[in-house]
């Protein structure tokens, strides 16, 4: 029937496969019942508290980033997945906007490296923000309009950039992270008990309504001692862990607007895909964009000003419909250098784009290192 719970689909050797299918399905739609939702913060059986070092990062500290005090984080771990964080929207009201801004409007900016620009010249996405401006302010005309640069792009690479093709990262293909992703990720990862990582690498991934990521691993990086942090904005998302198998049954989880996910040791190799976006809880991301005005004009030496009224309005357009994902990576160890091997030339033709969640072949996406 229609309402048959995932649990019952998890069977063999295609359990995640099955699993995965189950979410992405369209008609009938899925039963969500077996979903985790850590926003509830109700402990289960499965369900369990983390722990985390409130003397690592200092209220003020936090603030800076636009995050709560840590002492008010809800943060979780699953029995069966050794870890694995989930930190339930730690954001300050009103600053998620900002982080939404910079993932919309400055990371995209070159030297950073989108998919447009495998079959557009540079001068031509330098501003994709700009270039976007007046079709998504407009309002629907009822004729069909051309996607504004926005709503095409698809990945956003930083720090060291990942080459899709050959699925690693190199010495020379690398430019500055963000120093505000820095912060952030930094005060993240030691609250969670990791002092001393460097954020090195970041992986926007911006997803449609429509879009899904198929099944994979994160692996090329270099050390993985280091967590891999995941953060998400906008529209919801089901989101698929498993296990170091391709084949182990997997969680169905959540992702909310706000949420923080931290995979650390074991579960730093463990399979994961998203399958489905899904519309937020009613009215959060609409009322977290409202109380932007208010939390913006108090921290605007902190977060890099208040939101002009077309950011807010730009952003708030954008996120109806579509969700944005942002990982962060540490690439080396202390001490570790890449291979002395020349990387080959990054590909051109639109063919080999990558990095578009649910719009490439099956092998693209799963190969896809995204979350």
């Amino acid at each position: 029937t229609a309402k048959m719970a995932a649990s019952s689909v998890v069977r063999g050797e295609d359990a995640f496969k099955k699993v995965f299918k189950f979410y992405k399905r369209k008609s009938p739609p899925p039963d969500f019942s077996d979903v985790t939702d850590f926003s509830k913060g109700l402990p289960s059986d499965k369900i369990v508290p983390a722990v985390l070092d409130l003397s690592a990062v200092s209220d003020g500290e936090a603030a800076r980033a636009g995050l709560q005090p840590v002492k008010s984080w809800r943060a979780f771990g699953l029995q069966g997945y050794p870890g694995f964080i989930f930190i339930s929207n730690p954001f300050l009201r009103g600053s998620q906007p900002f982080w939404i801004r910079q993932c919309l409007k400055t990371y995209p900016q070159k030297p950073n490296v989108c998919n447009l620009d495998m079959h557009m010249s540079p001068s031509d996405t330098q501003d994709i923000w700009g270039q976007s401006v007046h079709g998504l302010s407009s309002s629907p005309s009822g004729k069909r309009e051309p996607k504004t640069l926005l709503e095409r792009l698809r990945w956003v690479t930083l720090g060291y950039h990942y080459n899709w093709d050959t699925k690693t990262y190199s010495a020379n293909h690398h430019t500055a992270l963000p120093a505000d992703l820095h912060l952030l990720s930094v005060q993240i990862t030691a609250a969670c008990g990791f002092p001393g990582f460097s954020a090195q690498a970041g992986i926007l991934n911006y997803y449609r309504h429509d879009s899904s990521l198929g099944i994979h691993v994160d692996e090329s990086e270099l050390d993985h001692s280091r967590p891999l942090l995941s953060f998400s904005f906008g529209q919801s998302a089901i989101f698929l862990l498993g296990g170091v198998r391709r084949e182990d049954p997997p969680t169905a989880m959540y992702m909310h607007s706000g949420d923080v996910m931290v995979m650390s040791g074991q579960s730093r190799l463990f399979y994961h895909a998203v399958p489905r976006i899904i519309p937020g809880p009613q009215g959060q991301t609409a009322l977290e964009m409202e109380g932007c005005r208010l939390a913006f004009s108090s921290q605007d030496s902190t977060l890099g000003g208040v939101l002009s009224e077309e950011d807010w309005m730009l952003c708030t357009r954008y996120i109806q419909s579509s969700r944005l994902n942002v990982t962060v990576r540490q690439v080396l160890g202390p001490g570790q250098r890449f291979p002395e091997t020349p990387s080959p030339p990054q590909k051109t033709d639109a063919s080999q784009a990558g990095g578009v969640p649910g719009q490439t072949s099956q092998r693209r996406k799963e190969e896809e290192s995204s979350l």
